[in-house]
């Protein structure tokens, strides 16, 4: 019998407190889900996480704040009703109410909550968009996702073409660096005044994906297909590329010749296909004196230069 990942039975709450004996962390911060095949799942699995996680440091006392962060679904819906139905009129805003749909974001949301309740700490919650950043194995990264997919391109001469909507080709959206995450983190954790909130967490600029494709195709030095309207999912595009890859990574002595460990063309599929113009709003974080701001052309930039530095893209 396979053991029940969230840890439902007694013998894997165990589990959880003995791998975390000896800790007494003051601030936690929970970074991570576990996808799973329905949103039932989904909030069964990430809420249990997060309660099981924060059960077991109840002990200590030690746990000051919890940050949680979430995302951009907050306000699309979850997968299964992603982008669809009544949503709230963009930008973003944390003071619009939640949707009407059962979402595992709401559902840690309240885990903290209950636990911060219960044991005294602080929290925040914090609501990026589409973080890109150096990491490998991540199932949600469209900046590598781009940057492997521009080297297929042109190491194949083939036309690097925008996959997602018109909606998004032609409207204003935003994005988050990683490192702007993390110094929004910190910040919150050392502001007083942030504790018991929730944030959205963008870079601080605006653009259109018809001006940043060809900024990105400018990098790779290639010349961009030009956009007709009709979607072209990297999940169709890249299906059959992992031989292509490998190749590649051969060629160029990469350290990662596995595409599988570096694209997640469903995720990147899903923000670039959304049918709706998606920009949030950081009001709430510049009254309380956060000031960080990356220019998102920047990010990949800085992204896909420490990508080649690391021999993961020729």
């Amino acid at each position: 019998m396979t053991e029940d990942p969230t840890g439902a039975c007694g013998r894997c709450d165990r589990h959880h407190r003995q791998a975390l004996a000896g800790l007494a962390p003051s601030h936690v911060f929970i970074t991570t889900w576990s996808r799973q095949a329905s949103e039932a799942e989904n909030i069964r699995v990430n809420a249990a996480m997060v309660r099981h996680l924060l059960d077991a440091l109840r002990p200590a006392g030690s746990v000051r704040h919890v940050a949680l962060v979430t995302g951009l679904k907050h306000y699309l819906g979850p997968f299964e009703a992603y982008g669809q139905g009544v949503l709230p009129q963009t930008p973003f805003r944390e003071t619009q109410p939640l949707l009407e749909v059962e979402n595992f974001y709401y559902a840690q949301e309240d885990e903290v909550f209950a636990a911060a309740a219960r044991d005294g700490f602080h929290w925040s919650v914090h609501r990026p968009h589409t973080v890109i950043g150096a990491a490998v194995g991540n199932a949600m990264n469209m900046g590598t996702t781009l940057a492997v997919y521009a080297s297929l391109c042109k190491a194949g001469g083939r036309p690097f073409r925008f996959p997602g909507s018109a909606a998004q080709w032609n409207g204003l959206t935003d994005m988050t660096d990683a490192r702007q995450l993390a110094r929004h983190l910190l910040w919150t954790v050392e502001t007083p005044a942030a504790a018991d909130q929730a944030f959205n967490v963008v870079n601080g600029d605006v653009f259109r994906w018809r001006w940043m494709w060809e900024r990105i195709a400018g990098w790779f030095d290639l010349e961009p297909a030009g956009f007709d309207g009709e979607m072209r999912p990297l999940a169709q595009q890249m299906a059959d590329d992992g031989p292509a890859w490998a190749r590649l990574a051969a060629e160029h002595g990469l350290v990662e010749p596995e595409i599988g460990r570096l694209i997640s063309p469903w995720h990147t599929d899903a923000d670039l296909g959304r049918p709706l113009e998606v920009v949030t709003d950081m009001s709430r974080s510049r009254r309380l004196g956060f000031a960080g701001y990356t220019a998102s052309d920047d990010a990949f930039f800085d992204l896909f230069e420490t990508l080649r530095a690391q021999r993961l893209i020729p």
